[in-house]
């Protein structure tokens, strides 16, 4: 049996944040909404010295391709959706 992992990436605004304090807020509430909801790996991995860019990378596995895309569509779309922040560039690798 194979095991498929996906890994979504995206570069992500901010909106409103004017300290590190605000930023770490926001990507907190996303980071555990993530892990609960959609039971998704999520690591902040680029931008952490930004008050209002970050670069997010979550991860899902399982042993169908189908299940592990389906899991990272809901987990962008739960971002997208979200109104303190805004996707400005994403990327998705499935091996």
């Amino acid at each position: 049996m194979k095991a498929w992992v996906g890994l979504y990436e995206c570069t992500c605004r901010i909106f409103g944040s004017s300290s590190l304090k605000d930023k770490r807020r926001v990507l907190k509430s996303i980071k555990t909404k993530l892990k609960n909801r959609y039971n998704l790996s999520v690591a902040e991995v680029g931008h952490q010295d930004s008050w209002q860019l970050a670069k997010l990378a979550f991860a899902a596995v399982g042993s169908q391709k189908e299940i592990v895309e389906r899991e990272l569509r809901r987990g962008s779309r739960f971002i997208e959706s979200t109104s303190d922040i805004e996707i400005l560039d994403d990327h998705v690798t499935i091996v």
